[in-house]
């Protein structure tokens, strides 16, 4: 097993968002996390890589075991160097180009030469087909390139877990199919990632495993095909009744 979270707890001014969880992902999964907003989806994922810090709960990633309620400073940087996060407002520093956004996390956190660090993000963006934007600022390109820009940054790294936060949220609807498609293809390369989504043609085709989340709880975990067809809890039938059209 490559992660394996325990009894992660978190509250927020006394009122509990993750109560309990047990997770885990394998080498090589697409784990899709679903649910209604305001369940604790992302302060999940915002635990993981230490971008919020737990109340409680422990976490096994290769092979290091984490308290999560008091993680050293050495080990959230070991956790951030072998992990990446695509965030749903692209998260890029504006006052640099694509290629420096890319190739900033090279040379800062792993310690990569200037010169080489922006040859391999060169080539990070010609691989998505954005090669001739390679100077543009965020502020001349679209939401979509944003952040397909923010999903070169992230595998550039080579990280052992992407985690994927509502990555087509802030997009316009025709700027979707592309990044979904970037995605696509990490998976189809065998890239782990955790993806929380609500793209529901996504996690029913993509996934290797769906996650249910309600309520700061996970409520069911299965195949898409156990999860879209034949779901076992009553609220996952409710969520995904209310969004039939869309997968």
């Amino acid at each position: 097993m490559l992660l394996t979270i325990k009894n992660l707890q978190k509250q927020f001014n006394q009122r509990a968002i993750l109560k309990g969880i047990d997770f885990h992902v394998e080498k090589g999964e697409v784990v899709v996390v679903i649910g209604p907003s305001g369940s604790g989806k992302t302060t999940l994922l915002r635990n993981l890589n230490f971008l919020e810090h737990a109340d409680q709960g422990t976490m096994q990633f290769l092979d290091q075991t984490i308290d999560l309620a008091k993680p050293t400073k050495e080990q959230q940087q070991w956790v951030r160097r072998h992990t990446a996060m695509v965030f749903q407002n692209y998260n890029l520093f504006k006052n640099k180009t694509a290629v420096q956004n890319i190739a900033e996390g090279l040379i800062y956190g792993q310690g990569i030469e200037r010169g080489e660090a922006v040859k391999k993000a060169q080539v990070a963006l010609t691989k998505l087909g954005l090669g001739e934007r390679a100077d543009y600022y965020p502020s001349q390109l679209s939401g979509g390139q944003q952040q397909r820009i923010g999903i070169a940054r992230a595998t550039v790294l080579k990280p052992k877990i992407i985690l994927f936060d509502e990555p087509t949220t802030a997009l316009d609807p025709e700027l979707v199919g592309a990044v979904l498609n970037d995605m696509r293809r990490l998976a189809d390369e065998g890239q782990t990632m955790v993806v929380v989504t609500h793209q529901m043609s996504f996690a029913r085709n993509v996934a290797s495993r769906v996650v249910f989340f309600a309520d700061g709880k996970i409520l069911e975990s299965g195949t898409p095909e156990q999860i879209f067809d034949h779901p076992q809890h009553e609220r996952t039938r409710q969520f995904l009744a209310s969004l039939a059209e869309n997968y």
